[in-house]
């Protein structure tokens, strides 16, 4: 028999609760406080910080794509590398990734398609406490129910190599992008509104190049979706804007947290 490589989860009883039960009541409760009303997209930009802070903004996006449960049954989802350096983009060798409501499992077919890509590499190390892709994973699962997911880190990659693998792995209405990013850190809540905005507005204008390093985390991953959605004139839309103030934080040092809709 051979013995399946499973990614434990990294994050939980940290960033999300680690029981499941009052996982899945959290999650359900975030999501049903947002309020659709229009098609749903394509791919989204959600945040990814504890629960507490950016889980109402991340509702936000999730209740959008909520509509399309029974049709989407494959995520890709792509979040800046926050503990190793990467050059390009990493997929994971692992047959599944844990979280506290069971096993994702991850879809073979869209890592050999990355993995054809320019500057796509296998690396666990890059994985494996990385938290800007695991704190999706319990919204997909209840959004979603069982879906494959591809997990991609996105270290120093241009957005030309991001938006090659995301055309190597993205079509067809059975699979949805998420892209795992926070806006501005650790300013003051007033400095950071206006940058937030600033940056939103660079985003909902399909513009990858007014999106800066310092405007967001994941701003790589951001400009590769972005430069996509351009190439195949998907409307990018506003769904959510606020900072860790606006939810559970200090406005002394805060961290900004938007929802995007994409197509």
């Amino acid at each position: 028999m051979v013995r399946r490589r499973i990614r434990p989860p990294a994050v939980a009883g940290l960033f999300y609760p680690a029981d499941p039960a009052v996982l899945a009541s959290l999650v359900d409760r975030l999501v049903a406080q947002g309020r659709p009303e229009g098609r749903p997209p394509a791919a989204l930009v959600a945040p990814h910080a504890g629960y507490e802070y950016s889980g109402p903004v991340a509702g936000v996006a999730y209740a959008w794509v909520a509509a399309r449960r029974g049709v989407v049954t494959r995520v890709v989802v792509l979040g800046p590398a926050h503990r190793a350096w990467l050059r390009g983009t990493a997929v994971s060798a692992a047959d599944g990734f844990d979280t506290p409501l069971g096993t994702v499992e991850l879809d073979d077919e869209l890592r050999r398609r990355a993995l054809a890509c320019a500057e796509v590499g296998v690396d666990d190390g890059a994985h494996a406490h990385e938290h800007a892709i695991e704190v999706q994973l319990p919204f997909l699962q209840r959004v979603f129910g069982a879906v494959r997911v591809l997990p991609v880190v996105v270290g120093d990659a241009t957005t030309a190599e991001v938006s090659a693998l995301l055309d190597a792995v993205w079509a067809g209405q059975e699979t949805l992008v998420v892209v795992s990013s926070d806006l501005s850190h650790y300013l003051d809540h007033a400095t950071a509104t206006t940058r937030d905005r600033r940056t939103a507005a660079a985003i909902v204008a399909r513009m990858p190049e007014r999106v800066g390093n310092d405007d967001a985390c994941g701003a790589r991953p951001i400009r590769g979706l972005l430069a996509v959605a351009r190439r195949r004139g998907l409307d990018v839309r506003l769904l959510d804007l606020r900072t860790s103030a606006d939810t559970a934080g200090d406005p002394e040092r805060v961290v900004g947290y938007g929802a995007f809709a994409v197509g």
